[in-house]
């Protein structure tokens, strides 16, 4: 019998706190902490210009940064067609977001303690018919209204902005948006239309993330830069 094959998690920050690519995230964080002189930002949307940019691990990462620095955190997996984050977390997603919003479980039963001290999720839930019809309800705003009282900071992990309406549709309610960017395989294009997708929805694109640019081979790195 074929021994099964040990998987590394994703959770750098967590698992390997001293590493570089945990720096990498602290630094994403300090610069989203500076990104505001007016007001602080209390909550991030998180999407890419295509599937397979690594936004799931890069947003689990972010939001655990955030936790260990003492801030009662939230992450929610706002992809509710291919959702990633209980896998990532290693937690049921028989209950989550999509029930909450049709009133069919409770925040209690939804929302779920992580190994990480101070961070919550809450799953992406059963797969709906309409996923984007949910999003854009009254309910989902008056959840989200009601999480930030509850919450220092919430990560909002969306699908890719070009694929489905989704990420736009999140972006008329939680307007401060990161963009994460494949820098190995990526188009010119298709990030300028993400970047038009977010503005055009109303979000405010505070900065992109480059995912996958390794200096060496053992391991990723990930910038922030502001977006002026």
């Amino acid at each position: 019998m074929a021994k099964k094959k040990r998987t590394i998690s994703p959770l750098y920050v967590h698992d390997r706190p001293k590493s570089t690519v945990s720096e990498k995230f602290r630094g994403i964080r300090s610069n989203i902490m500076f990104s505001s002189a007016e007001k602080e930002v209390q909550s991030l949307l998180i999407t890419s210009e295509k599937p397979g940019s690594g936004k799931s691990t890069i947003s689990a990462n972010i939001a655990a940064t955030y936790a260990q620095a003492g801030y009662k955190t939230l992450i929610i997996d706002g992809d509710m067609r291919k959702p990633t984050q209980h896998y990532i977390f290693d937690l049921p997603n028989n209950s989550g977001l999509s029930n909450l919003i049709i009133n069919k479980s409770t925040y209690g039963e939804s929302i779920k303690e992580t190994k990480v001290e101070n961070l919550a999720i809450l799953t992406a839930g059963p797969t709906p018919p309409n996923p984007s019809e949910l999003i854009a309800s009254n309910h989902f705003n008056g959840i989200y209204n009601e999480l930030l009282n509850d919450y220092d900071f919430i990560v909002i992990d969306t699908p890719p902005v070009n694929t489905v309406t989704d990420a736009q549709v999140y972006a008329q309610t939680i307007q401060n948006c990161a963009l994460v960017i494949d820098a190995e395989k990526n188009n010119k294009n298709e990030v300028k239309k993400a970047k038009d997708l977010i503005n055009k929805a109303g979000g405010k694109l505070m900065g992109a993330i480059l995912n996958k640019t390794a200096i060496d081979k053992s391991s990723s790195y990930y910038y922030y830069y502001g977006d002026e």
